[in-house]
């Protein structure tokens, strides 16, 4: 039974908050979401896949990954990671990049908190995204953030069951 997602979109704050309760453990749920060979297995919506080129899973490292399409198509982003907590929280900056890690400052950065909390049902998922405008929050959900960012975190229920 797939547990519903909230998705909450605050255009005053640009900031969109996520929630998803997951049936396992807290530090099941955590390594799919800080080891690359488990967020290439769920991270990004059906047909495009992930596949990481480098991660250095620690407070100012860095995970860069290619999202490839059905077609061979690649689009290249990067998450700088700032505080973890483990098992509790982690926050990145994510942005768009080349594939030797350059950011495309023509689209701007992100920021992402990422909670993770024991509860009856097994883990309880928040992520916190905050936009630098408006315009850059509404420009993220036209090109399908949300349907996307929703189907991965399905994906990724079927996986850990």
């Amino acid at each position: 039974m797939e547990s519903a997602i909230t998705f909450n979109k605050d255009f005053d704050s640009n900031t969109a908050y996520v929630m998803k309760i997951y049936s396992a453990d807290v530090s099941k749920v955590w390594n799919y979401f800080t080891q690359s060979e488990l967020l290439d297995q769920w991270w990004g919506p059906r047909p495009w896949r992930c596949e990481t080129i480098h991660q250095d899973f620690k407070e100012g490292g860095i995970w860069h990954y290619a999202m490839i399409g059905p077609n061979g198509e690649k689009a290249y982003s990067q998450s700088k990671y700032g505080e973890i907590m483990e098992h509790r929280s982690m926050d990145w900056t994510s942005a768009f990049c080349d594939e030797k890690g350059n950011v495309n400052d023509d689209f701007p950065r992100s920021k992402w908190l990422i909670g993770f909390t024991g509860v009856e049902e097994g883990t309880k998922v928040t992520v916190n995204i905050h936009y630098p405008s408006q315009e850059v929050m509404k420009k993220m959900l036209e090109m399908g953030f949300e349907e996307g960012f929703k189907m991965g975190l399905n994906q990724l229920e079927e996986i850990i069951g």
